[in-house]
């Protein structure tokens, strides 16, 4: 892995300043093969399992916040592979610099004309659009202008695959953390695209045998984001206890107040290492029934997704606890101190995690 200190000095800062990922990131991530965790090994990927992943992921998002979370949301479209037509998969994916940006947003409409779909909307937050060679964008879908709906009487909803040349980037990005991710809108106009270019996250549509794509979406996705801010929340925990240690050699805390520095550093770490090893071994559980059984049960589904949420909300009160500790130093918008406490009160803003039930 390399060197946090580069990493944190020279290539984070310059990122923020460019609000996209730095050159040398991008190198790292085209090298070390990171946008294509999910993606096998036949089309020069990682092919990565489940559990292998996340510890990869929290250790990127431990070096750095937007670093960390535009892989994962890269990596994490990439995913979609195993969804997706196989003539389409071999054309987009044995790319070294592949990358799939995306959106959750329901901002498109896809009216069904013949082989094609016409495609006119706009969709907010996508990770990485600034390097992005693909988009997935979903739309409601219509045939003849005349909307399809589902069982339940709901709007038809699918997905698409859009080249970084059939869409149009919108500068949208101006939130206070995670500038370097790039996680700008994007939109695309009378667009016309082949019927393959569409795919469903469904059991029915998997296109590929790896047990990793029929781990269910929901928890796949609750699961990525969260060990992203428990790296987050480790490389911050880091700072503010070097940030303590550096005020008391020129303040001289009195005894009680080193004494309840240190209880809280210990409390902290202990509390935090705790919900780290049970999050993972609620994800290691999910994932060997998964492998032996073909599918996890509702129950252990459960399991993980309140893993994931308890993770994050722990992380959200160890931080806001210890934070008063690191003094002014970490409001100085020049410091990394500062720039990670951004980073991560704004990616655990983030909607699926919002509650910890």
């Amino acid at each position: 892995m390399i060197s946090s200190e580069l990493i944190n000095s020279i290539w984070a800062p310059k990122a923020e300043q460019l609000g996209f990922l730095s050159p040398e990131m991008l190198d790292l991530i085209y090298l070390e093969k990171w946008f294509k965790l999910f993606v096998p090994k036949e089309m020069d990927g990682l092919g990565l399992t489940l559990p292998e992943a996340l510890l990869l992921e929290e250790e990127i998002a431990r070096l750095d916040a937007s670093l960390g979370w535009t892989v994962t949301l890269c990596a994490g479209a990439g995913w979609f592979v195993g969804f997706m037509d196989k003539e389409l998969s071999q054309e987009v994916f044995p790319d070294p610099k592949v990358c799939l940006a995306g959106s959750g947003f329901v901002g498109g409409k896809a009216n069904r004309l013949g082989d094609t779909y016409q495609i006119e909307g706009s969709w907010t937050y996508a990770s990485g659009a600034l390097h992005a060679t693909h988009f997935t964008a979903n739309c409601e879908i219509l045939e003849n202008g005349n909307p399809i709906l589902d069982k339940k009487g709901n709007s038809l909803v699918k997905a698409f695959i859009l080249k970084k040349e059939e869409v149009e980037i919108l500068d949208g990005w101006t939130y206070m953390g995670m500038v370097a991710t790039g996680s700008h809108a994007f939109k695309a106009e009378n667009l016309s695209v082949p019927i393959n270019r569409i795919f469903e996250l469904l059991p029915a549509q998997i296109s590929r045998d790896e047990p990793v794509y029929r781990y269910p979406f929901l928890q796949f996705a609750e699961a990525t984001l969260a060990v992203n801010l428990l790296g987050i929340t480790e490389h911050l925990q880091e700072l503010i206890r070097e940030a303590f240690w550096r005020r008391n050699a020129y303040r001289n805390f009195a005894p009680k107040q080193l004494k309840y520095a240190k209880k809280m550093e210990n409390k902290t770490a202990e509390k935090l290492e705790s919900v780290r090893k049970k999050f993972y071994r609620q994800v290691e559980s999910s994932w060997v029934e998964l492998v032996k059984k073909g599918e996890i049960s509702k129950k252990n589904l459960k399991e993980v997704s309140l893993a994931s949420r308890k993770l994050t909300q722990i992380c959200r009160d160890v931080n806001a606890r210890m934070y008063p500790l690191a003094g002014l130093e970490a409001a100085k918008t020049h410091t990394e101190l500062n720039r990670v406490w951004r980073d991560f009160n704004t990616v655990s803003q983030h909607a699926l995690l919002t509650f910890p039930f």
